[in-house]
């Protein structure tokens, strides 16, 4: 049974599958097949994430399948990539939804086939993952706030543009953001949150406008990568240098920018960590063994003070 399942995988995925059991003398027919749907390509955390799962996969004898839509706004390409992964039976499936919902009916299929799989760095709104590979979005969020509320002296107007409104890391980093200003600065006036899809330009107009329309402004916080380098690079458009700009993740732009003190901060995840543990859980979940139902992989907050740090120096992603 499982013979016939590779033999599908192997067909179907033959442009996708990494070269993993050949290096170490197995055949793929031999390997574990281990398939990752992630949420895209175009952020360089995606590439990190990736690292540390093709070098898991390398460590185990596995043949891994990673990709992902072009976009972190394509949820159509998502969900028809991982039907089409159920389809092709692998041993194992790892998925970062960008719709936690609309995953549902794929997710069911898998189980339905018996493939044990295992959300990361998003969670879905299931109960059929067997574990969540992921930061505490929530709490790294919170972190960001309280610095934020430091920042600009814990009054005047603060802001948020979201990478979206579907996913659980999106909604999370929203709301925990907001927690850490509510606690750590009550007299700072939150704005409405924006979204920008996680998209530079458009996160770049969305900084304009609000810059535009709210001259009180003290600091923007941006979810993600896309978004944090968006908004560094509205607010440079705009003509202000005295607001204080928050991100999260820790691409080269980002780390840049906080080098060169164009932003003050941002709270980073460890994706090549993220990207190993996820493999290593998948195979735990294939062997039939115990695992944690939520694995908590980390964040730093960082800054011009501790970049250097070799702390931070392990997390960032160049």
């Amino acid at each position: 049974m499982i013979a016939a399942r590779r033999t599908v995988l192997t067909a179907a995925a033959a442009t996708l599958l990494l070269p993993v059991a050949a290096c170490t003398g197995r055949s793929q027919e031999d390997a574990l097949h281990v398939a990752i749907v992630s949420k895209g390509f175009q952020q360089q955390f995606w590439q990190a994430v990736k690292k540390g799962a093709d070098a898991e996969a390398e460590a185990h004898d596995v043949v891994l399948t990673f990709e992902g839509p072009p976009t972190e706004t394509d949820i159509e390409a998502q969900i028809t990539m991982l039907q089409n992964t159920v389809t092709r039976h692998p041993d194992g499936l790892a998925l970062a939804a960008l719709d936690s919902r609309a995953a549902a009916r794929a997710l069911q299929e898998a189980q339905a086939k018996g493939i044990p799989i295992v959300a990361f760095d998003s969670g879905v709104e299931s109960d059929i993952p067997v574990s969540t590979v992921a930061t505490d979005n929530a709490a790294a969020a919170r972190e960001a706030g309280k610095h934020m509320a430091e920042l600009v002296g814990g009054e005047g107007q603060v802001g948020v543009i979201a990478h979206d409104q579907v996913s659980l890391s999106g909604t999370d980093r929203r709301d925990g953001f907001i927690a850490g200003i509510e606690e750590f600065g009550p007299q700072i006036e939150l704005l409405p949150t924006q979204y920008g899809e996680g998209d530079q330009a458009v996160t770049a107009n969305i900084a304009r406008a609000m810059v535009s329309a709210n001259p009180e402004l003290k600091g923007l916080f941006g979810t993600n990568e896309g978004s944090a380098i968006g908004i560094l690079r509205g607010v440079q458009e705009s003509g202000r240098d005295d607001l204080a700009v928050v991100g999260f993740d820790s691409g080269r732009a980002q780390v840049e920018a906080i080098r060169d003190g164009e932003m003050a901060g941002a709270v980073t995840q460890n994706p090549v960590a993220m990207g190993r543990i996820t493999v290593q859980t998948v195979l735990a979940a294939i062997r039939d063994a115990q695992v944690e139902p939520m694995i908590d992989t980390g964040f730093l907050w960082y800054d011009a003070d501790n970049l250097a740090s070799d702390e931070v120096q392990e997390a960032i992603y160049l």
